[in-house]
């Protein structure tokens, strides 16, 4: 095969997806294929889905289809891919008796135990080489029961010599990384897969258990990092407070953070996808109070009322939520607290919603995500009887009434931010010549900061600021 394949990754879903892209361009670099940007004429599209949500799976073959119409050959990975396998193709291949047969889209569709091969797939794809979809399979069943045992289950070292350039050996001795966004932030996955059996997500079965990357891959990660140009680390898993259990220490991440601070190059690390039943008091006390961890605290509630909860297999209830936040904010006041919640769940009530309103009310935290109960093949909760479950059109109306009180809640919490010393990260110049960035307590999507100086700054700046007004949940500072 000669150098002139070419290949655009479309990348949906997630910060652990948009590493899973990295980690397949960087394969594809180092089996001969050119890269090209999202959007721009290639032979392949890769394009990697996300299947977490039906809002989610839509957008993943919008996104297919949209990558056919280019006249691309198409292949489908991610999650989507991995959770329907040869169902999913099988979806592709029918073509609707009122479908215009140009409107046919020809998709592979490649599973996760594709990746280390990815490079040759697509030789196949291109050369019009059809290979049978994988079979979906819950993943929990490949590696061992015992955490401690999953280790020795890990994938095959690959040879890391006469890489490319801009290819780092990042993860160690299993994964390569090849930045395709750039900026002055990126995330590093720390984990991949989960224990836990929520009743209303799937997440677990076609991701896997939960497995641990070593703490010398990361620290080695950061470093290259760093040396790329990245400022903060965005630590993501599918559950970042069981980092280490595989690997016989569950205060890990306590002694790694410290570790990944220190990288050269690197200002501000972050953590993301912290599990509340799983919050240590000695894991508060390392985010909130170590030179160089960004005091932010990513839980996930998912509800507040403890009938709910129990039926959606989770921990907690509004008292001990607050009690958490409170401990949170005895070390760290100015700390940023964001979650997401479920409305809609099956079984939920009135009281059930102003136990959340409640806790909404009383927690003042900075981002709020709020999404509606659906029902997700192969869970739990898609099996509840359906006289628990709730129309469509309550469940809509209740998204929407708890996203307007997120709104006003956030844009309070800004509000109150005001006049507070904040240290905010440059991440662009706009076109009219100012600043934006994210403050400590805000992550990637949880709203921005204007900088308003009197020298000029550029992109990976750290600027100590003061906050003087709020927009929504947006805030603007002056150095």
């Amino acid at each position: 095969m000669s150098n002139s394949r070419t290949v655009s990754l479309v990348t949906l879903g997630c910060a652990r997806n948009e590493v899973d892209s990295e980690e397949l361009a960087a394969r594809l670099a180092a089996g001969g294929w050119s890269l090209r940007g999202e959007g721009q004429d290639a032979d392949v599209v890769l394009v990697n889905t996300c299947g977490f949500i039906e809002a989610a799976k839509t957008e993943s073959i919008e996104a297919v289809y949209k990558a056919g119409a280019s006249g691309a050959k198409v292949a489908a990975v991610g999650c989507l891919a991995e959770r329907y396998g040869s169902d999913l193709a099988a979806s592709f291949d029918e073509v609707d008796e009122e479908e215009d047969e140009d409107e046919h889209v020809d998709v592979q569709v490649l599973g996760f135990d594709d990746y280390a091969n990815i490079a040759d797939r697509l030789d196949d794809v291109l050369a019009g080489r059809k290979r049978p979809a994988h079979v979906a399979r819950d993943r929990r069943t490949l590696l061992p029961v015992s955490p401690v045992g999953r280790q020795q289950a890990r994938e095959a070292a690959v040879d890391l010599t006469d890489l490319p350039p801009g290819i780092a050996p990042a993860s160690g001795p299993t994964v390569l990384r090849r930045r395709l966004t750039g900026g002055v932030a990126a995330p590093l996955k720390i984990a991949s897969g989960c224990d836990r059996r929520c009743s209303f997500c799937a997440i677990p079965s076609f991701r896997g258990s939960f497995v641990s990357r070593r703490p010398h891959e990361l620290i080695k990660e950061a470093a290259w990092l760093g040396g790329d140009g990245v400022r903060e680390l965005i630590l993501v898993s599918e559950n970042s407070t069981s980092y280490g259990k595989d690997l016989g220490d569950l205060r890990l991440l306590e002694t790694v953070l410290p570790e990944l601070a220190k990288a050269a190059g690197i200002a501000r690390v972050r953590v993301s996808y912290l599990q509340p039943a799983e919050v240590r008091p000695g894991l508060i006390e390392v985010i909130a109070s170590t030179p160089g961890v960004a005091p932010y605290f990513d839980l996930s509630f998912q509800h507040a009322s403890g009938p709910v909860l129990r039926r959606m297999r989770r921990f907690g209830d509004r008292a001990r939520f607050i009690d958490l936040i409170e401990r949170i904010r005895q070390l760290a006041p100015d700390a940023g607290v964001r979650s997401n919640f479920i409305v809609g769940f099956p079984g939920e009530t009135a009281e059930d919603l102003r136990e959340l309103e409640l806790f909404l009310n009383e927690a003042r935290l900075d981002a709020i995500g709020i999404f509606g109960y659906s029902d997700e093949d192969g869970t739990e909760a898609a099996g509840f009887a359906d006289q628990d479950k709730l129309p469509q059109d309550e469940v809509d109306r209740r998204m929407r009434d708890f996203h307007d009180l997120a709104d006003e809640l956030m844009a309070q919490r800004a509000e109150d931010r005001i006049g507070e010393t904040v240290e905010v990260l440059i991440e662009e110049v706009t076109e009219d010549g100012g600043y934006e960035g994210r403050a400590a307590h805000q992550g990637p999507d949880d709203g921005s900061t204007t900088v308003l100086a009197d020298r000029p700054l550029a992109p990976g700046d750290l600027v100590i600021a003061q906050v003087v007004e709020s927009l929504g949940a947006d805030l603007v500072a002056r150095a």
